[in-house]
């Protein structure tokens, strides 16, 4: 009935970016940090759908996502 507000997730803006991997074979897609310096990938959530993308953004308060393949 009543939904739980969503807490925002702090990340550090200057050296990551918000990166969305995708499988070319499978289709799999995982979204994540990169690191803009190293290019370490952390890995956060599989994306199964549209409302997975959309939780993600919303918790960790992401406008842009860039797509790697």
């Amino acid at each position: 009935m009543f939904k739980k507000k969503s807490e925002k997730i702090p990340y550090n803006k200057t050296n990551k970016k918000a990166v969305l991997k995708c499988s070319i074979c499978t289709g799999e897609q995982v979204a994540g940090f990169k690191d803009i310096h190293t290019g370490h990938f952390d890995e956060i959530m599989l994306i199964r759908d549209a409302a997975d993308l959309d939780t993600f953004m919303e918790m960790y308060d992401v406008t842009a996502i860039v797509k790697e393949y």
